[in-house]
């Protein structure tokens, strides 16, 4: 007696145009299921576990909101140093407490940990990349920040 076997079936073709993209003009969206669409550059996504992968040209601290804690609540985001450099600051987890810091020079990241608050400043000009989930994103302005 022969065990019946599943038909074999084959993943539909993909959709997206095979052509390069400006990862400093265009996002990247990851959709669940496999999908990757691109977006505008700087767009926010409020789409549910679509993933944002980001890259930017930074000059200045204002470019990084260095005057701002940055926090996603669904999941962690990698931070990525493509050239140049830049410090990674994380909130203390208690008032009064000490930043923990983490200097990237191009070719390291740091994964910042999901609901974790934190900022960057510049060492220089850099490319930086960002990947995370930016649904529910918040931005709080930094006391004491000029």
């Amino acid at each position: 007696m022969t065990t019946p076997q599943a038909p074999r079936t084959t993943p539909a073709p993909s959709t997206s145009p095979i052509s390069p993209v400006d990862l400093f003009a265009s996002a990247l969206h990851i959709h669940p299921g496999g999908d990757v669409r691109v977006a505008g550059p700087r767009t926010t996504n409020d789409d549910t576990g679509v993933w944002h992968v980001g890259t930017f040209r930074v000059e200045t601290d204002a470019d990084v909101h260095a005057d701002h804690w940055e926090m996603h609540p669904e999941a962690d985001e990698v931070v990525c140093c493509l050239s140049g450099g830049f410090r990674v600051y994380f909130r203390p987890h208690e008032p009064g407490g000490a930043e923990d810091m983490v200097r990237l020079r191009a070719g390291t990241a740091v994964i910042v940990p999901r609901g974790r608050r934190h900022r960057l400043e510049l060492d220089a000009p850099s490319d930086l990349m960002s990947i995370t989930l930016r649904h529910g994103t918040r931005l709080e302005r930094r006391t004491g920040a000029q």
